[in-house]
């Protein structure tokens, strides 16, 4: 499954007029693969030794382009750093106040939201987002001393 979305972003990517670069296919499948919703430092790291040439900016710029093909939402949540999320489906983020780390949930009831609120705004809506916040189960534990 996730062979198929690698080369489904890199078809959108050519498609675009992107050129594939090693570095940009193992940012884009790094973004695929893992569920942490990473910053971009976070990217650079996990990627460093495989690529030790490459930079921080890289990374940064690769986002930039991603971005762009509609392949990765950028989060930001108050002043931390913001973090990327391969846009595979709608979906809306469960956020843990004490170690920061997001984990998706789906919704779909929550799509009639933007239909009311035109109803009885008279806006256009474009989208909506929304964040749950609370203390994830790791963190949960360390709070109450139960060790794993």
């Amino acid at each position: 499954m996730t062979d198929g979305k690698i080369k489904e972003a890199i078809s959108t990517l050519k498609d675009s007029g992107v050129r594939i670069t090693p570095q940009r296919h193992a940012i884009l499948e790094y973004l695929i693969v893992t569920m942490t919703h990473p910053t971009a430092d976070e990217i650079y790291k996990a990627l460093e030794n495989k690529f030790p040439n490459m930079s921080v900016a890289t990374v940064y710029n690769n986002l930039r382009v991603f971005k762009k093909a509609g392949l990765v939402k950028e989060l930001t949540y108050g002043d931390s750093s913001s973090r990327f999320d391969f846009a595979t489906s709608d979906h809306y983020h469960v956020i843990c106040e004490s170690c920061g780390k997001i984990v998706d949930f789906f919704y779909p009831g929550l799509d009639e939201v933007e239909a009311l609120a035109e109803h009885v705004t008279g806006y256009t809506v474009k989208k909506h987002r929304m964040e749950v916040y609370g203390t994830c189960s790791d963190c949960q534990k360390t709070l109450h001393g139960i060790k794993n």
